[in-house]
């Protein structure tokens, strides 16, 4: 192996698929495919895609998370599959926030929460969603983990930022099912093994825009949307696609507006 370059398997648990070559000057897909995820990809979709900067995998064909960004949603077909993951979930009303904190979900990106990719890997959650979504990374010296300059298109937006660690802020890691409005929907309920998979699964987790991360707060669909409308359909799938993973109903408004952005 070459100087300054290391694999990393990114695609989860069951004989992980992918693998990640890291170099000092960014981030690279290799399509070494070691097993199939037959049955897991969403209608109208084929093989997971990785598109050039800007796009990533759309959430349909991108059913666990590993894969970067969070392509756009174009043709009808996927559109249609959108609408039937939508509308398949159930709807109740937003319970108290009695009792939420956020170290009910475990601490802030532990790398040891079982039963989602990229756990127990060596590296903390927020590095790893960073170094899955960002181009032309750059880790700090004698580290395997730590990102300390990245480019990442964001999804929110549609704007590059060129982040750098000494101004972290400006990208954060948003929750799409945000923890306390899931903490709402039912996981006050759940044990903590269950709460500590949903705050570091990739499925939930997305590097973006700080503000824009900041202005969502614990918002749904019905209260806040990305600013970038070409990316509402994606984002609506991919709340869709943890609610039915963990079980969580979402409120009768925010189905209603996940499902009027891909077209209901």
């Amino acid at each position: 192996m070459e100087p300054g370059r290391r694999l990393r398997p990114v695609g989860g648990l069951g004989g992980w698929a992918r693998w990640t070559a890291v170099r000092g000057a960014g981030v690279a897909l290799l399509g070494l495919v070691l097993g199939g995820c037959t049955g897991e990809l969403g209608a109208g979709s084929a093989e997971p895609s990785v598109s050039a900067v800007g796009g990533g995998a759309g959430p349909l064909g991108n059913p666990r998370g590993t894969e970067p960004g969070l392509g756009v949603i174009g043709s009808e077909a996927d559109r249609a599959a959108a609408r039937q993951l939508i509308g398949a979930l159930r709807t109740a009303g937003r319970g108290p926030k009695t009792g939420y904190e956020r170290d009910k979900f475990g601490y802030a990106w532990m790398d040891t929460a079982d039963g989602v990719p990229l756990a127990r890997n060596g590296c903390d959650t927020r590095n790893d969603l960073l170094a899955r979504d960002g181009q032309d990374v750059r880790l700090r010296s004698g580290s395997d983990c730590v990102v300390v300059s990245m480019t990442l298109h964001d999804p929110y937006t549609g704007k590059d930022i060129d982040w750098t660690k000494q101004k972290a802020a400006a990208v954060q890691i948003d929750h799409m099912v945000p923890l306390s409005y899931a903490w709402q929907m039912g996981a006050a309920r759940w044990d903590k093994d269950k709460r500590e998979q949903l705050a570091n699964d990739p499925l939930n987790l997305i590097p973006v825009d700080g503000p824009s991360n900041s202005s969502k707060g614990d918002s749904g669909p019905a209260s806040w949307l990305p600013p970038d409308r070409g990316i509402r359909c994606s984002y609506a799938v991919r709340f869709a696609q943890v609610a039915t993973k963990y079980e969580l109903p979402v409120t009768a408004p925010d189905k209603r507006t996940m499902l009027a952005q891909c077209g209901g």
